[in-house]
């Protein structure tokens, strides 16, 4: 009679068994290189696919850059970007997020890296949230040069996502916007948004959650869309708008309107012993913020403090220049328009405003 043998039945166990499919990752980035390449610009050097990306500074003929870069997520956009399959579109707001902020500092947008981490690769998924990184990429004038797909089975669930972004820009050492040159009696351009953008989203998913709120059907406040067609559009792309404020070097700062909303990113632009004093007599909230007011049943402040309440952009401008910088952003397309002024700061707030009742 045996005793104390080991009986043992080895099962192979490969990182494909462990849920992770290296020759799937490998066929994504073939799949994907048309689309990376037709985000090209001057300065893109090679392929997708190596350990870093590159990019030729020099085809841009800087005389003394300074190097901007910028890193963001789309937060909890993506949860609903699931569930109405709205893949492309946060492929556009993850550049967008990242791309505006380098304006603010008074660079051009040059080049873009993305990542993307998920439970299980769903290759379709994949391709249509790059596509929209790189057709954000051709608004914002910037390369795609590379990114990094992690495959992450037990951390993510199957289904589940994640996206950041990262954008690098530049502009001349005497060309960067700085917050000290905005002064008493400067003008202050808005431009609108196109939505929500991608703050304040786990509100507005409460807000769904609280009311029951089938996001399929069409809202009150318009019977052309569904509410989801309404909360997924795109962040707006504002680097061709600011190429247009900026082309005789008269911007003097910029605020792009991201969480905080109107009354936390302004004050960023400009110093606190300035206020600036927004007008908003003759500006219309867009129909979407009032019905995310009346639904979260909150105060004015509070769908201040939390949205762009329809202003993506802020542009801090001599008043002696102001019309002329709204006709040339009119002219491409955007909705530009007088929307404050810069005070002394008598009140210890840096944001005040005329014509709404908080």
């Amino acid at each position: 009679m045996l005793k104390n043998k080991k009986i043992t039945n080895k099962l192979k166990i490969t990182y494909k068994n462990s849920g992770v499919d290296i020759d799937e990752g490998n066929k994504l980035i073939t799949d994907i290189a048309q689309i990376t390449e037709a985000t090209s610009n001057e300065g893109s050097i090679g392929k997708i696919g190596g350990f870093g990306g590159l990019f030729d500074l020099k085809k841009y003929n800087f005389k003394d850059p300074i190097l901007v870069s910028s890193t963001d997520g789309v937060g909890t956009k993506l949860q609903l970007a699931i569930k109405t399959k709205s893949y492309f579109n946060v492929g556009v707001d993850l550049v967008a997020m990242c791309a505006n902020d380098v304006l603010a500092q008074g660079a051009q947008p040059l080049f873009f890296m993305d990542y993307y981490a998920t439970g299980k690769l769903n290759k379709f998924v994949a391709i249509e949230v790059i596509k929209g990184i790189a057709e954000g990429c051709k608004h914002s004038g910037c390369a795609l040069i590379g990114g990094e797909t992690a495959e992450m089975p037990g951390h993510y669930k199957k289904n589940d996502f994640d996206v950041a972004g990262f954008c690098v820009g530049a502009v001349e050492r005497d060309k960067v916007l700085k917050i000290n040159s905005v002064k008493k009696g400067d003008c202050v351009i808005g431009l609108s948004s196109s939505g929500i953008h991608s703050n304040g989203y786990s509100l507005v998913r409460k807000i769904i959650e609280i009311n029951s709120i089938d996001i399929f059907e069409k809202p009150e406040f318009d019977k052309n869309k569904t509410l989801a067609e309404i909360l997924m559009k795109p962040t707006l792309l504002y680097t061709k708008a600011f190429l247009a404020a900026n082309k005789n070097y008269k911007v003097k700062s910029i605020s792009h309107i991201t969480g905080g909303g109107l009354i936390e990113n302004p004050p960023r632009a400009f110093n606190k012993n300035l206020t600036l004093k927004f007008n908003m007599k003759n500006f219309k909230l867009p129909p979407l913020f009032k019905y995310l007011k009346n639904k979260a049943n909150i105060s004015l402040f509070e769908l201040a403090k939390t949205f762009n309440c329809g202003i993506g952009l802020l542009i801090f401008v001599d008043k002696n220049d102001a019309q002329v910088i709204i006709n040339d952003i009119n002219k491409i397309g955007y909705n530009a328009f007088l929307i404050g002024s810069m005070v002394e700061n008598n009140s210890n707030k840096n944001v005040t405003f005329e014509g709404w009742n908080f």
